[in-house]
């Protein structure tokens, strides 16, 4: 191909050229051709791409083709049920319930109904008139210790980090959370002026880095924290261990997307890559953690504080539960991200294969608090692929209290799932930090299609509890969802996920068997 190229190129300079002679208007070829061989001689000459050094010029199509793929396939290729992480039928109903368009499907399911996982709600012949069902439930967040309890609406904003996500982005969420009265958490990148600017109500998320409360050397500083904590609009604080998309590993900002402001607002140094370290500095067994929730409390003015989790490891977290029952100091609320929750930098593996996902993290979580005979003090907040009325049913059967979305909301905000959110180059102004690009997403715009996916969405929950003959979303449990498990064989929640009994895990003779290893693993002196 090298010798084809050149001899092509040759051919064509000696064709033009005869033209020329001609009539010298073809001369304009010569602006067409000259820059094209000056890039097949390139290719020849470069030594990195070995396609393109073989293939001069014509190579170049095989980047872009891989380049356009993506967005090829989900467009062009891919029907309304395959596309991942989220296929076109869920992206199109965030749009419409944004839009406040009609959100109605004509024809049936397009759902094979007899494939293992398909999952449904067992509703009643006692269905409740929708009239009668409270269309916006509030649940109480804070246990016996908390001084400050906060109402939850029963869907919020998931943890996104102002650096990940552009400033009009957070603008726009905030304003959104303001407008339909439910909270927004700020994940783990500190606590910004877009935060707050808006007035909705904040959960403050504070990872291993500590951005917005650390020092020089990027350890806890209880002075910054209790600068921002007891702001009107922080109504939670969260300390998040672990996020469903990178467990274990910390929270990554690539360098091209911090700039000057975002350094200052999470106390850093601007020109590398912002990595949280894997593990929190500010406390290293369970004893010290409740010592730090403590001081959290009283930092915050008595505010509820919780903790963010992706489950790996079970005894660790029993270790955890095992050192609120010694102290008696309780978290105000869990949250529970599933192993397939998105994020927009991590490495691939950590992606696919690291984290409980987040059904069976549910079911442990809300067993273990049971066993230990403390779930009467703490909420459980749901995290993982969260964005319909069904989704939050699902979340709830198995012991949810309320539920978070981040690729839901940025959905709300436009986003297309272009999946470039780790390069800085998101076209829809959501995931970068470019200002050409962010200038395109409004903030007064997008702020009422977040509030009213949220509406619509909670709207969808409530009408089918409804259906199913239930009030209140406390009401829901393990019997509302059944599952296909084969093509024969259809289990509930509660036959797939069975419960212990309260107050089990209390004492080592009356453990189930299940949990005995994890169990006896486990101690308060040590995660």
């Amino acid at each position: 191909m090298r010798k084809v190229f050149l001899i092509i190129s040759i051919t064509i300079l000696s064709l033009t050229g005869i033209l020329i002679y001609i009539n010298w208007k073809f001369g304009f070829l010569l602006l067409i051709f000259i820059p094209l061989i000056m890039m097949g001689l390139y290719d020849m000459l470069q030594s990195k791409k070995t396609i393109r050094r073989n293939f001069p010029l014509v190579g170049r199509m095989r980047y872009i083709l891989e380049a356009l793929g993506p967005g090829a396939r989900q467009y062009f290729i891919e029907n309304d049920t395959e596309g991942k992480p989220f296929n076109r039928l869920q992206r199109s109903l965030v749009y419409q319930r944004s839009k406040k368009e009609t959100d109605s499907m004509p024809f049936g399911t397009q759902l094979n109904v007899y494939e293992p996982g398909y999952k449904w709600i067992n509703h009643s012949i006692k269905a409740i008139p929708f009239s009668e069902v409270n269309s916006n439930p509030k649940v109480k967040i804070g246990s016996s210790q908390c001084e400050k309890p906060y109402y939850a609406s029963l869907f919020n904003i998931s943890a996104m980090s102002f650096g990940s996500l552009s400033k009009n982005a957070i603008l726009a969420l905030n304003s959104g959370a303001k407008q339909g009265g439910f909270f927004h958490n700020t994940g783990e990148g500190g606590l910004s002026p877009y935060h707050l600017e808006p007035g909705g109500d904040v959960v403050w998320n504070i990872g291993t880095g500590y951005f917005s409360c650390r020092d020089s050397n990027g350890k806890f500083s209880y002075d910054e924290f209790v600068k921002r904590a007891t702001l009107d609009n922080v109504k939670m604080i969260e300390i998040k261990f672990s996020q469903g998309a990178k467990p274990g590993h910390g929270g990554i900002l690539p360098k091209q997307k911090v700039t000057d402001e975002i350094a200052a607002i999470r106390l850093v140094e601007k020109g590398n890559d912002i990595i949280s370290p894997p593990r929190h500095s500010a406390f290293s067994n369970p004893l010290e953690l409740m010592d730090f929730v403590k001081l959290l409390r009283k930092g915050s003015g008595g505010k509820p504080i919780g903790m963010k989790i992706c489950i790996g490891n079970k005894s660790e977290f029993l270790s955890i539960c095992k050192a609120m029952v010694q102290t008696k100091t309780y978290f105000d609320f869990i949250t529970v991200d599933g192993g397939e929750g998105g994020t927009g930098a991590a490495p691939q593996e950590y992606s696919d294969h690291v984290g409980m996902p987040l059904r069976e993290a549910l079911a442990f979580v809300y067993d273990a608090l049971n066993g230990f005979g403390i779930k009467n003090e703490i909420k459980i907040i749901a995290s993982g692929k969260v964005i319909t009325g069904f989704d939050i049913i699902k979340c709830l059967s198995i012991g949810a209290d309320v539920c978070n979305s981040a690729r839901g909301m940025m959905f709300a905000l436009g986003c297309i799932q272009a999946l470039e959110c780790h390069a800085n180059t998101c076209p829809t102004g959501v995931a970068t930090q470019d200002p050409r690009l962010t200038k395109g997403l409004v903030p007064e715009e997008k702020s009422v299609r977040v509030a009213r996916f949220q509406h619509e969405t909670v709207k969808s929950a409530m009408e089918l509890m409804a259906s199913a003959g239930l009030e209140h979303p406390d009401q829901v449990d393990r019997t509302v969802i059944s599952a296909r498990v084969s093509s024969t064989k259809i289990e509930t929640y509660y036959e797939m996920y069975p419960e212990i009994e309260p107050g089990c895990l209390l004492d080592e003779n009356t453990v189930p068997k299940e949990y005995q290893f994890f169990w006896k693993k486990a101690t308060a002196e040590s995660f």
